[in-house]
């Protein structure tokens, strides 16, 4: 069993992991920027709930490095860059829409559908291709042949990743949640600095 294998690592190893994990997860990028994006739009539970998409998202590229496929990939540059155009192109499409969207009416925010904000959340990472070349180079650091099937250590590990990623990217949404409700109270000015967030997002995306 793939827990059973995670147990075999020395512990001393699976706590650097879990703490390289977690310090990689607070550095502020794309999945951070995102759900404070969605949580000054909506709320914290919209911030929460893109949190949790940004989640599930990981376990795509989680899958993709677990199978080999995350290796085809980057021998494909051209393939790297219609996924990352593609990412690019959907979130300057969510900076249109938070831009023209107009004052958040604060009666409204019950009314979101979850599932759609989830959705956003997921597609936002599945468009990055840098998650699954990431889980590529870090996750195999800290395998060994001698704690069992190397495939079960890559899934268990980044199992825990995106498990202690999601925690974290939640309460940054949260915490943006609280502060756009703020913002919204006084200026007015939430879809605006959303819509600035996403922009920037896609920019970033293809910049690097």
């Amino acid at each position: 069993m793939i827990w059973d294998t995670i147990a075999n690592i020395p512990l001393a190893q699976l706590t650097a992991f879990i703490a390289g994990g977690l310090v990689l997860n607070f550095a502020p990028g794309q999945d951070v920027f995102f759900a404070s994006a969605c949580g000054i739009q909506g709320g914290p539970r919209a911030g929460a709930l893109a949190g949790f998409g940004v989640g599930l998202g990981v376990l795509f590229h989680l899958t993709l490095a677990t199978v080999g496929l995350g290796a085809v990939v980057a021998a494909h540059p051209e393939a790297l860059l219609a996924v990352k155009y593609a990412g690019a192109a959907y979130l300057l499409w969510l900076a249109w829409k938070s831009w023209n969207a107009g004052p958040v009416d604060p009666t409204a925010q019950a009314a979101r559908r979850p599932w759609n904000i989830v959705r956003r959340g997921a597609l936002s990472n599945i468009l990055n291709p840098k998650p699954v070349l990431f889980l590529l180079a870090f996750l195999p650091q800290f395998t060994s042949p001698a704690y069992g099937a190397i495939w079960q250590q890559i899934l268990g590990l980044g199992l825990i990743f995106a498990f202690t990623g999601m925690l974290v990217t939640i309460g940054y949404g949260v915490v943006a949640g609280y502060a756009g409700q703020v913002l919204g109270r006084r200026l007015g000015l939430v879809n605006k600095i959303a819509a600035v967030l996403f922009a920037g997002l896609a920019l970033r995306l293809v910049a690097k």
